[in-house]
């Protein structure tokens, strides 16, 4: 799953967030969630990429391809914070967690510190 999302283009991710928007989704659909569309045989053409990937499966309704995920979206979303953390942080989850603080400095308040340290405190204890 790691190399796979680490090779979606651009377009790629913007599908499969609309496919996991909706849960399940038509080509139409699609296109209408995406943002400066391409054509619809483009958006067709990509799912179907996705699909060979093992990204997207797809049923029939009427004729009409309905699509939906393969793997859940918090798994997609494991993958790709892996691979976030692996190209800019040096798979860093510490240097990653400051730079996310430096960048909420100001805006957050006490109540969500206090979320983030029992976040962490659970975390350890269930890590020993």
């Amino acid at each position: 799953m790691k190399s796979i999302q680490k090779d979606l283009s651009r377009r790629e991710r913007q599908i499969m967030e609309a496919v996991y928007s909706r849960r399940t989704a038509t080509v139409a659909e699609v296109l209408a969630d995406l943002p400066d569309p391409p054509s619809y045989s483009a958006v067709r053409a990509t799912m179907r990429i996705l699909e060979e990937k093992g990204l997207l499966r797809h049923g029939e309704d009427g004729g009409r391809f309905i699509y939906q995920p393969v793997v859940p979206r918090n798994k997609a979303a494991q993958a790709a914070i892996r691979g976030f953390l692996a190209a800019y942080f040096d798979d860093s989850l510490e240097d990653a967690v400051a730079s996310l603080l430096s960048v909420g400095k100001g805006t957050m308040k006490d109540a969500d510190y206090d979320r983030l340290l029992a976040m962490i405190q659970k975390a350890r204890e269930e890590s020993t």
